[in-house]
């Protein structure tokens, strides 16, 4: 038996519209068809696939506060890191830079999911 592919990552959201502009409207992410009934998006990134799902009561607590990388997160790859940084923080979104040396930072979306930018 091997594991061959990575399919989706499933993040909760407690506010479907906030989270729609944070993963479509700010990180562009391509939105797909989802053919479920319960609240939520899916987008499409390549082979890959984020699936937001609302759950109204959801409290996400870091438990690094001081480096958002050693958190629950997951990782995108960017062409250009410094456009990502500067749109994120145009729109009020926090920016942690990678304290690895790595070219990467970590933003946190409305509900305070930490997700991980490299550079590619």
């Amino acid at each position: 038996m091997t594991i061959i592919q990575c399919l989706h990552t499933a993040i909760l959201v407690s506010d479907l519209e906030k989270a729609e502009h944070f993963y479509g409207n700010i990180l562009g992410l391509e939105k797909v068809e989802r053919p479920l009934k319960y609240a939520g998006v899916w987008y499409q990134i390549g082979d890959y696939q984020i699936h937001l799902m609302v759950h109204s009561g959801f409290n996400f607590s870091l438990s690094n506060q001081e480096k958002w990388g050693r958190n629950h997160h997951f990782s995108l790859g960017t062409d250009n890191l410094n456009d990502i940084i500067n749109r994120l923080e145009s729109y009020g979104y926090p920016v942690q830079m990678s304290q690895s040396g790595r070219s990467a930072c970590f933003t946190k979306d409305f509900d305070g999911n930490v997700v991980e930018i490299s550079q590619l």
